[in-house]
């Protein structure tokens, strides 16, 4: 990934505009270095939700020429709607034919939406921050391992998941780790958390391939909705 300059969402529109003629400055600055055989490089276009400034950095980021391109400057404290409208807009301006990065997002429900506007790839530390705090990612939504109500539960964290975590180890013992503060418990669910969020794009990716990515969608979000309800 290039440098890049990323500010607050309610900086200055000054402020912002130096941070995308920065952002250009030093991508322009990173070509020009060479790299190790195989190395890509992927330019950031920023502008946070502003249309103007936003269009203006992918148009100077994509004529640069990079392996793949990211979207940068969202996910940092504007409204959830406006970032997935700013996505929708923005990703289709990245070029066609290269991978579209969306920086910054790893929450399940989060991940689909982009996904369906046109995101190919995406970071975030959720997963293992998550399971840090002790919790795991579920159809039945987050599962709060502290809690009591888990104290003599035998059951797997999921039925059907073939991470470490669930396919050898119960609700009741992973418990037990979590509250012991035993490295093995955060590490098993994060273990569990990254497999979770795999499962769910790689049936996403084969959701695409089968032109059946909005009912995909539409049945995820169900189960993710009834498990928080």
């Amino acid at each position: 990934m290039c440098l890049d300059i990323c500010p607050p969402a309610d900086v200055p529109p000054a402020e912002l505009a130096e941070a995308v003629r920065r952002t250009t400055l030093w991508a322009g600055r990173q070509l020009a270095v060479p790299r190790a055989e195989g190395q890509l490089l992927f330019g950031i276009a920023q502008g946070a939700s502003d249309p103007e400034l936003r269009r203006r950095s992918i148009a100077e980021i994509s004529e640069l020429g990079f392996d793949g391109h990211a979207l940068g400057g969202l996910a940092i404290g504007e409204e959830r709607g406006l970032m997935f409208e700013t996505t929708a807009w923005a990703a289709d301006l990245l070029p066609a034919d290269r991978p579209r990065y969306f920086m910054g997002i790893g929450d399940p429900e989060g991940v689909l939406e982009v996904i369906e506007r046109g995101v190919d790839m995406f970071d975030c530390v959720l997963p293992t921050r998550t399971a840090r705090t002790g919790s795991a990612m579920t159809w039945e939504g987050r599962l709060n391992l502290r809690n009591a109500r888990f104290a003599r539960d035998p059951r797997p964290l999921d039925e059907t998941c073939p991470c470490p975590a669930c396919t050898r180890f119960s609700r009741a013992y992973l418990r037990h780790l979590i509250n012991q503060e035993e490295l093995l418990g955060l590490r098993l669910l994060s273990l569990h958390n990254l497999r979770f969020l795999l499962d769910l794009t790689a049936n996403a990716r084969a959701a695409i391939e089968e032109g059946r990515l909005a009912a995909y969608k539409a049945e995820a979000l169900g189960r993710l909705g009834s498990a928080a309800a």
